[in-house]
């Protein structure tokens, strides 16, 4: 599974996450090139590189009539850019429809708080236009790099975002800012212990929309890292940094259900089995005990998924005799199975294919197998025999 996982143990912010992304790329240059091309208003995106205490990173630079915007913060101030302005801006971009519609999504996600924040509708809000052109030109970014990356999964850590107070239109604000709150609802956080703004609600809006989960660095083999820059600097390195790379496929989780039966017959018992297996179990056997007063009786065991346990405790306990079951939770290693068919002389034969851990196994379909033994006289092992050969 192709895997992006974003760190952001010193929180996010659009042009970090852009950063990170574009140092990924074995082309940063074409990217920007690329990014100046599909008619950002007013805008010019360049491509510089940062030192964060001796790391250096990638960084994206956004400027709007030749100013660079020193603060992404997205306020009503009572007039500049509204909604319907920022849809405008989009959609008349020369991008993809997956990058319009992550774009608007993105941004649809900043102004919702920004509405509940201040209790006005959406369409009330306004931004200052050059924060707001500044702000799509790092989303715009941050979804068009997300289309060439193209990874299977995003993972992000837990999100730093910072102690204190910040200034902003609406005079000294705690620290996250409001919207940002509002948008990382339902994601893990954490304050840190020092004082800065370390997330900004267009890195909050990005990560809320492109994380998949949040949590540790999984088990992963990764190929590339990138480095995203922030733009202030504290006593740690203030960078985002992405892995890109593949997640190891986890151990699936499985139910044993075990009962002991020394009161039915065995073609009862067989009966049952095939219900668990027709029913969705991964296996189903029974071993020969001895029960309590030398009585002799059945171990009935039945393998499947933790999903599934329920509902097959249930087969067991309506098609047997026993009165209660034992339930063991594990983790099993497991192969991937494939089934193709091949024409032999002896007819059509699927062959069952295993594969995983650097091993591969194949073998016929016994009930094909018994099938044209039926038709041609020769017995299942000699079949098997011939076909090996």
């Amino acid at each position: 599974m192709r895997t992006l996982y974003l760190e952001c143990s010193a929180g996010a912010s659009g042009d970090m996450l852009a950063g990170a992304l574009v140092d990924l790329l074995p082309d940063p240059s074409g990217f920007i090139e690329e990014m100046n091309g599909i008619g950002l208003e007013d805008t010019v995106v360049s491509l510089g590189y940062r030192e964060k205490l001796g790391i250096r990173c990638a960084g994206i630079v956004v400027e709007v009539h030749g100013e660079e915007e020193s603060d992404h913060r997205h306020h009503d101030d009572g007039h500049g850019r509204r909604m319907s302005d920022v849809e405008r801006s989009i959609g008349s971009l020369s991008v993809s429809d997956r990058v319009k519609d992550d774009a608007m999504a993105v941004y649809r996600l900043i102004a919702e708080a920004e509405s509940r924040v201040h209790g006005k509708d959406v369409a009330q809000i306004h931004m200052h236009e050059v924060g707001m052109l500044d702000a799509v030109a790092d989303i715009v970014c941050v979804c068009r790099l997300m289309e060439l990356l193209d990874p299977d999964t995003v993972v992000s850590s837990p999100v730093r975002l910072g102690t204190g107070h910040v200034s902003c239109a609406h005079g000294v604000l705690p620290v996250p800012a409001p919207a940002t709150v509002s948008i990382l609802k339902d994601v893990p956080v954490y304050a840190g212990n020092i004082e800065g703004e370390f997330c900004t609600p267009t890195g909050a809006a990005l990560l809320k929309h492109f994380a998949d989960r949040f949590e540790h660095l999984p088990a992963m083999t990764f190929d590339r890292v990138g480095y995203g820059a922030g733009r202030k600097d504290f006593p740690i390195a203030n960078i985002l940094r992405a892995y890109l790379g593949h997640e190891a496929r986890p151990m699936p989780e499985i139910c044993e259900i075990v009962c002991n039966i020394d009161d039915m017959c065995p073609e009862d018992i067989a009966s049952v089995m095939g219900s668990l297996l027709a029913g969705g179990a991964l296996d189903a056997y029974t071993a020969p005990i001895v029960m309590k007063k030398g009585r002799l009786g059945s171990m009935l065991a039945c393998i499947c998924r933790h999903e599934d346990a329920d509902r097959l405790s249930g087969i067991i306990l309506k098609g047997t005799s026993t009165t209660g079951l034992r339930v063991f939770e594990g983790r099993r290693h497991e192969m991937t199975s494939s089934s193709r068919i091949e024409d032999t002389p002896y007819g059509a034969v699927r062959i069952k294919t295993s594969e995983g851990f650097g091993i591969v196994k194949e073998k016929p379909e016994f009930d094909d197998l018994e099938r044209i033994s039926g038709e041609c006289g020769l017995s299942v092992r000699e079949l098997r025999d011939l076909l090996r050969r």
